[in-house]
């Protein structure tokens, strides 16, 4: 499926309406509160947990009716979100952290997806990129303001290159498939869960992925980003709806093949069985090994980690945000 144009996804959303400050908080009230939600992209697997939370009922059993929409990347997301449009969003949590330092967008992050970036570059064997440092002098597509392009001089920071010599071509999301196979660019920005995507559509050529998070370990994957605003006004709603999202999430990762049968079902354009091994691959993203905290877990003194990365890098001045700034932490999930 292609993913709504930034203009459609703003008239979708419209008619949807989003959660108005007369609706009842309370998740055993007579009529449940509407809720516009945006997945990060479009509608792929690794986005596909919130249909799951949708058709096994955690959202109704939370007293929410839920409207998803496809989302157009993490900057749209969080301005969509910031500006009312939409109450919640998924979007990478240290294209927020910029976005915020530098726009001062009125958003907040009440819980993580993944504890780990899926942000990477992908290629193909023969296109001469096997390492960061092959990256230098080559031309990578990607939509700009994706998630891929705002954190790629924090990874350059850390690979030891500079950012200035990788050329990024703007690209439109659902041609980067095609213009990666087609050779019209050398890599892609993407996910580490697209790999079955790549796969299918290169037909048989070796897929070659460069992580962030093999040189920055530190930073967080996709989180959950509501406005300040709700987050003051109903944090029992926020409560409410992150938990059956979380339950979603948790249902999807232990069941995956499940997964793709529902995302087929709400978006027959996909395949359920690339949906299925993307959100295998998710998994240990979501829950890595030795990961003790609850689903979402968010910590000050790693988003501290994560900011002071970030003004080492240049990608935000020192002293434009505080973790607080970032992250509600009194709505993040507790133990």
């Amino acid at each position: 499926m292609k993913s709504l144009s930034a203009v459609s996804l703003v008239i979708a959303l419209a008619a949807t309406g989003c959660a108005g400050s007369d609706g009842g908080s309370d998740g055993g009230s007579a009529s449940p509160d509407k809720v516009a939600y945006l997945t990060s992209f479009s509608t792929f697997g690794r986005d596909a947990y919130a249909y799951v939370a949708l058709e096994k009922g955690y959202f109704a059993e939370a007293g929410l009716d839920v409207t998803i929409t496809p989302g157009t990347g993490s900057v749209d997301v969080l301005k969509l979100v910031s500006s009312g449009r939409a109450d919640f969003g998924t979007a990478d949590f240290t294209a927020t952290a910029i976005t915020v330092a530098k726009e001062g967008l009125p958003v907040t992050a009440v819980a993580a997806i993944h504890q780990r970036s899926l942000a990477a570059i992908v290629s193909l064997e023969g296109n001469g990129i096997s390492k960061p440092a092959d990256l230098v002098g080559k031309k990578i597509g990607d939509q700009p303001g994706s998630t891929n392009q705002v954190m790629f001089p924090v990874y350059a920071e850390a690979a030891g290159i500079d950012p200035a010599k990788v050329e990024f071509v703007p690209s439109p999301p659902p041609a980067l498939p095609q213009l990666l196979a087609a050779g019209q660019v050398d890599g892609i920005g993407q996910f580490v869960v697209g790999k079955p995507l790549i796969e299918a559509a290169v037909k048989g050529r070796k897929v070659v992925v460069l992580p962030y998070g093999d040189l920055v370990p530190d930073l967080y994957g996709n989180a959950l980003v509501t406005s300040k605003d709700l987050a003051t006004r109903d944090p029992e709603r926020v409560r409410r709806f992150t938990d059956a999202l979380l339950k979603g999430l948790a249902y999807s990762i232990e069941h995956p093949d499940e997964l793709g049968r529902i995302l087929k079902e709400h978006q027959p354009t996909q395949d359920a069985g690339v949906a299925g091994a993307e959100v295998t691959l998710m998994g240990p993203y979501v829950r890595p090994s030795g990961f003790s905290g609850p689903l979402g877990d968010l910590t000050e003194a790693r988003v501290e980690k994560i900011i002071s990365t970030l003004v080492d890098a240049g990608a935000i001045p020192g002293g434009a945000v505080t973790p607080g700034d970032i992250v509600s932490f009194g709505l993040v999930p507790k133990p």
